[in-house]
C-alpha cells in the first residue's frame, strides 16, 4: 500500500459521515493509498461532553501522527471559511513536517469570494472595514501557502500525490 493519508475536513459532520468516510477511504485505496478518517475510531461508551471531546481530539491527533500526508477539505463551512478543526489539523500536520494537500471548489481569489469594497487601488475591506487579503489566493495565506497542492477535488489531490517507493 502507498501512503497513509489523513482525510481532514468537515465531512465528519454529515448525517452519513461514516458511510461517506468509507467512500473517501475507498477512493484513496483506488489510488494505492490508505485513507485514515477521523471517525475510524469509535468513542468509548460512557464518555460524553468534555471527556468525549478530549478523547476524539487525542484520537485524531494520533491519526495525523500516523499519516504520511494530510489531505484537507478546505471548502466553506458554516460561512466563508473552512472548518476551524480542519484548519487546526492542517497546522498540526505542517508543524510535524507532513506534506499537506487541499481541495476546494471555488478557486477565485479571496477578495472575490467575500462581499467587500475596494478601499484603495488593490486594497479591499469587508462590511466591518477589515482588510480582505488580495494575494490572488483562494484562502487565507496561512492555509494557501501551507498546502503543496490545491485542487478542486479529493480525486485530483490523490492523482497528484506520488506513492512511496
Amino acid at each position: 500500500m502507498g501512503l497513509k493519508i489523513y482525510l481532514a475536513g468537515f465531512d465528519v459532520f454529515r448525517l452519513d459521515a461514516k458511510a461517506h468516510g468509507e467512500r473517501l477511504k475507498a477512493l484513496c485505496e483506488s489510488h494505492g493509498h490508505q485513507g485514515l478518517y477521523p471517525l475510524d475510531n469509535d468513542c468509548p461508551a460512557g464518555l460524553s461532553g468534555p471527556e468525549a471531546a478530549q478523547w476524539i481530539y487525542r484520537a485524531n491527533v494520533d491519526l495525523i501522527r500516523q499519516a504520511d500526508v494530510l489531505v484537507a477539505n478546505l471548502n466553506n463551512f458554516r460561512g466563508l471559511e473552512p472548518d476551524s478543526g480542519t484548519a487546526f489539523e492542517v497546522g498540526y500536520a505542517v508543524a510535524l513536517g507532513k506534506p499537506v494537500w487541499g481541495y476546494l471548489e471555488d478557486h477565485r481569489p479571496l477578495h472575490q469570494q467575500v462581499l467587500c469594497t475596494e478601499a484603495a487601488k488593490g486594497h479591499y475591506v469587508d462590511a466591518k472595514q477589515l482588510t480582505v487579503e488580495n494575494f490572488g489566493l483562494p484562502r487565507n495565506l496561512m492555509l494557501a501557502c501551507a498546502v503543496q497542492g490545491l485542487h478542486h477535488s479529493l480525486e485530483q489531490c490523490l492523482a497528484s500525490i506520488t506513492p512511496k517507493g
